[in-house]
């Protein structure tokens, strides 16, 4: 994938993994937008997936605006993030997708959080979703991001997650029993050196990373009119962060490294 891995051959599967599109498909997304501008097309191609977004949650009403929210037009934390809420419905709705909402808040607007916490309660929804092939964010750049991608990486690595009470005994759900896709954050991935110190982090862990080609690239267009949909946020991006949002989605698996060898 040139310009995404180059001078680090070695940080990368020696083959392209080729998978037909995943049923049913979860999408764990760090915030309201990052699903459909990273997955879009997978998302229009499954119709069916749901998705989970962690930093979610309502503001304070009396807490104002961040600067980026006001360059948006509102006048306050929770009027933008209820507008974005909306934003995000009309969105999934088109490509199909049901959207599941946590109640965090963004580092920057909200009380600190750790992975274990953020885990604990992605743990236990996909409890509900046996068999799922879930999408993770790759953790690029951003610190809300990263959170998301560590809290991913407990539930990944745990031998059982936790079973909420709902779910019968007889039917244990296996942490291993999910296959696990990370997608390359749309607009993050362009910040020179994101991508190539997420790989080299995951070597040092020794785990090795593949690509993952799926066939999504014709429902470009229906992730385009969802893209539309964010209209509380496309004119706070530049031209070239907005190309990004419409560059070809890239998906990686991960295995041990001493499996590959």
């Amino acid at each position: 994938m040139p310009g995404y891995t180059a001078g680090l051959p070695f940080l990368t599967g020696r083959s392209c993994n080729r998978m037909e599109i995943p049923h049913p498909l979860t999408i764990i997304s760090p915030h309201l937008e990052d699903a459909v501008f990273s997955c879009g097309s997978l998302l229009a191609a499954s119709r069916r997936a749901m998705v989970i977004t962690v930093f979610a949650g309502l503001p304070d009403r009396h807490q104002p605006a961040r600067a980026r929210d006001s360059a948006a037009g509102f006048t306050s934390a929770r009027q933008a993030m209820e507008a974005r809420r909306q934003e995000d419905a009309r969105a999934l709705a088109t490509l199909g997708a049901q959207p599941v909402w946590l109640d965090f808040l963004s580092q920057d607007e909200g009380p600190r959080y750790d992975p274990v916490t953020i885990a604990v309660r992605l743990g236990r929804l996909l409890a509900l979703q046996p068999g799922s092939t879930i999408l993770a964010p790759m953790g690029l750049r951003h610190a809300d991001h990263m959170l998301v991608n560590a809290a991913c990486m407990l539930v990944r690595e745990a031998a059982y997650v936790d079973v909420p009470e709902t779910v019968p005994s007889t039917h244990p759900t296996v942490a291993s029993s999910f296959r696990w896709i990370f997608y390359e954050e749309a607009i993050h991935r362009r910040v020179p050196g994101a991508l190539q110190s997420r790989m080299a982090g995951w070597w040092q862990e020794g785990l090795l990373a593949s690509p993952v080609h799926m066939p999504v690239g014709v429902f470009t267009a229906q992730k385009a009119r969802a893209v539309q949909a964010y209209e509380s946020q496309l004119g706070l991006f530049s031209p070239a962060q907005l190309a990004d949002v419409c560059a070809p989605e890239r998906y990686w698996s991960l295995d041990a490294a001493d499996l590959v060898r």
